[in-house]
C-alpha cells in the first residue's frame, strides 16, 4: 500500500501521536493511516523509541527522588490510561476500512449507518470525545463538496476511490491536512464513489448560505 500513498502525515502530528497528546478523533485518523503506510509507521515508531529513551533517562536521573508510593501511583495511571496505539500493518486486502477503524466501528462498511446530507452525499458521525469530531463520508463519483475554509485543523483520508483538490489528487491512504489558511472545494473522482474518514478540531467555515444553514444540523 505504501508505494501508492503520496500524501503523508507530518512529523508534528506523528510526534503528538507518540506523546499521546492528540484528541481521540485524531488518534483514530493516525492509527488508521499507520495501518496502511509503512513509511509513516516507521517514523511513528522512531518517535515512540525516542520518547522511551527520554523517559528512561528521566527515571535514571530521578531515581533518588522516588517515594515509596510511586510504584502504586504509576500502576494506577497505567491501568486507567488509554489502550495501546495500534501500529500493525493492514492485512485484510478485501476490507475498505483499515483495521483500527474496523475495530472502532465494529465491522467494515456493512456496520456503517449512513445518513444523507444532500446531493447524494452521506455521512456517519463516529462517537469520539468532544474535543474533535470524526466522521465517515460517502461522496458519489464526480460530486463536488461545498467550498469551505477551516477554523482549525481538518484531516481527510481516502478509504475508497479518490478526490481531486486543486492540483492535488488523493487516493486510498492519502491524507489531506487543511488548516485555517486553506480554502478548497474537493471533488470526488468521476470514475468511482469516494469514501473518506474526516476529523476536525473545529467547525468548517462555509461561504454559501445553504451550507451555513445546514451546518448546525449536520454537525460539520
Amino acid at each position: 500500500m505504501t508505494e501508492t500513498i503520496k500524501h503523508h502525515l507530518n512529523d508534528a502530528i506523528l510526534m503528538a501521536y507518540a506523546a499521546g497528546s492528540l484528541p481521540e478523533a485524531f488518534n483514530l485518523m493516525v492509527a488508521s493511516h499507520l495501518s496502511l503506510c509503512d513509511s509513516c509507521r516507521a517514523q511513528a515508531e522512531s518517535f515512540d523509541a525516542l520518547g522511551g529513551e527520554v523517559l528512561d533517562q528521566m527515571r535514571k536521573d530521578d531515581v533518588a527522588d522516588l517515594q515509596p508510593e510511586s510504584l502504586e501511583a504509576t500502576l494506577a495511571l497505567i491501568l486507567g490510561g488509554p489502550v495501546d496505539k495500534p501500529h500493525l500493518a493492514e492485512t485484510d486486502a478485501c476490507a475498505v476500512l483499515p483495521k483500527p477503524l474496523r475495530d472502532y466501528v465494529g465491522g467494515d462498511l456493512e456496520a456503517i449507518r449512513w445518513k444523507p446530507v444532500g446531493m447524494g452525499v452521506k455521512q456517519a458521525i463516529l462517537p469520539t470525545s468532544k474535543d474533535a469530531s470524526a466522521r465517515l463520508l460517502f461522496i458519489p463519483a464526480g460530486t463536488a463538496m461545498p467550498d469551505h475554509g477551516h477554523h482549525g485543523t481538518e484531516m481527510t483520508m481516502v478509504l475508497k476511490g479518490a478526490f481531486q483538490d486543486d492540483d492535488d489528487y488523493f487516493a486510498r491512504g492519502d491524507v489531506e491536512i487543511a488548516d485555517s489558511d486553506m480554502h478548497h472545494t474537493p471533488v470526488a473522482d468521476i470514475h468511482e464513489d469516494c469514501i473518506c474518514l474526516a476529523v476536525a478540531d473545529a467547525p468548517l467555515q462555509f461561504d454559501r448560505l445553504i451550507p451555513k444553514i445546514a451546518q448546525r444540523f449536520l454537525r460539520i
